[in-house]
């Protein structure tokens, strides 16, 4: 019953402008003044907001998922953005929930609580500044969340991807330590159990490893990431409108539908119907693959256009939504593995995860008789194969595939925009995402305009909306 009182009362709060918890440190001189457990809560839905709210919609727009049709959203199609756009999507990283992270773990020490508790908070810290620092680059990351200090200086983004690292090994030794679990029902992942945690650290490793382009660092995390989807984080939602998928309110309460539908690209990627995708030509089903129970998952089409299924899938109600979870390392071992390993490792762990889809993977609402994920063979990719019918090398065939399917699997999630940035010099297998406008693909989030106003240390000149972050130059 805690976990989802919190719920509810944080999701009340979250508007399409995120103003989540917003009063939870309401004394900025005792901001420790309720107990470990409730800001514990306070964090993990926080980051909730962070990783599959307005920030994750905003990417989403950016890398070619969704379409802005009116009102603001049509701005951020055409990339009409400022800096005060992302006022409230700062707030939402380093207030609701990098702070009261921070928080979480100088109460649980105040109140002798460390091990697995202190662990937890540290892949949580790792999780909300690894998504900041991805979208903006150059961050506050170790003078950042603490209320003294008034103009935390801003760190390369380099170096925070490597104290990420090294945040992450820390967190998994004290998660090792198997003592100090947090109070039942406050940590609203796992309620505490080390073994997940341990593993969701180890994919985040590999993340950040394949944000930064260290790719064989990142398939030996992997080997010891999220091993099965009971271990995957996924935030948790309920049936009441305050506790409801974000996604869910943005669509079916706010009735937002108007604003923004899923992008032509994105549906006909697996849109299976000739007469009704909006590009047939892009479907990738074949005489191994049958899309339609993904297309059934992610969607459903209404007057408006084809826009996130509400009903019984990805953003129904009452559906957990995707944080770090056991399909992004299947692919992760998949794309790494074949860029460190060679053709057939990568090969082997691709044909690893259309197995899991086989079985419905991440599909809650599968139909078996709408899935096929037969496993392919080498000839596939060859020259002519079924899967390269356009003359590409076997090589870059097998990646564009494994590239494409990461590019769907993270359909509502920032990694989808992390890798467009990524990959956008391998032309001849990145995922083909078009501007909007023009001729350059966004590259960054705006350092917001509360920031500039009150930060000393935000860098002078700002960095423009398609100026790659270094990681990514």
């Amino acid at each position: 019953m805690k976990r989802l009182i919190y719920i509810g009362l944080y999701m009340l709060l979250a508007t399409s402008c995120s103003n989540l918890v917003d009063g939870i440190n309401d004394d900025p001189n005792n901001p420790t003044s309720t107990s470990y457990q409730n800001i514990l809560t306070g964090a993990e839905v926080g980051n909730i907001i962070l990783q599959s709210g307005e920030t994750a919609r905003r990417a989403g727009i950016f890398c070619g998922y969704y379409t802005g049709i009116d009102r603001q959203h049509l701005g951020f199609d055409q990339y009409s953005v400022n800096t005060s756009d992302f006022n409230s999507l700062w707030y939402d990283a380093y207030v609701d929930s990098y702070r009261n992270a921070l928080e979480t773990e100088k109460a649980a020490e105040t109140a002798g609580i460390g091990g697995v508790t202190k662990g937890i908070t540290q892949v949580l810290q790792a999780q909300m500044i690894g998504t900041t620092a991805a979208l903006y680059g150059d961050i506050p990351f170790e003078e950042a969340g603490r209320i003294e200090i008034e103009n935390p200086r801003y760190e390369d983004q380099r170096a925070v991807y490597d104290k990420l690292q090294l945040l992450l090994d820390e967190g998994i030794r004290n998660l090792e330590t198997g003592t100090g679990r947090p109070a039942g029902g406050a940590e609203i992942y796992f309620d505490g159990a080390p073994a997940p945690w341990i593993e969701v650290a180890y994919t985040l490793k590999a993340r950040y490893y394949m944000h930064t382009k260290e790719y064989a660092k990142a398939y030996e995390a992997a080997g010891k990431g999220i091993s099965a989807r009971n271990n995957a984080m996924y935030a948790p939602h309920g049936t009441g409108n305050q506790e409801s998928n974000l996604t869910y309110l943005f669509f079916a309460v706010e009735v937002r539908g108007a604003d923004v539908i899923t992008s032509d690209f994105m549906a006909s990627l697996v849109h299976p119907d000739p007469a009704a995708s909006p590009d047939f030509t892009n479907y990738r089903g074949n005489a191994k693959t049958d899309e339609t129970g993904r297309f059934n998952y992610y969607f459903l089409t209404n007057s408006v256009g084809i826009q996130p299924n509400t009903v019984n899938g990805f953003a129904a109600q009452t559906a957990p939504a995707p944080l770090v979870t056991y399909e992004e390392n299947l692919l992760i071992l998949a794309e790494a593995g074949f860029r460190t390993q060679g053709f057939d490792v990568g090969l082997n762990h691709l044909n690893t995860f259309r197995a899991y889809l086989a079985a419905g993977g991440y599909m809650t609402n599968a139909n078996p008789a709408q899935l096929k994920y037969d496993a392919y063979v080498a000839a596939d990719f060859a020259n002519g194969g079924m899967e390269n019918t356009d003359g590409l090398s076997a090589n870059d065939a097998l990646l564009r595939e494994i590239l494409e399917e990461r590019y769907i699997t993270f359909f509502g999630q920032t990694e989808g925009f992390n890798d467009t940035r990524r990959t956008e010099k391998e032309t001849a297998v990145r995922v083909p995402v078009q501007p909007n406008v023009g001729n350059q693909l966004p590259q960054r989030f705006l350092y917001p305009q509360t920031e500039i106003d009150r930060n000393a240390n935000t860098p002078s000149p700002i960095p423009g909306f398609f100026q790659p972050t270094d990681v990514n130059n």
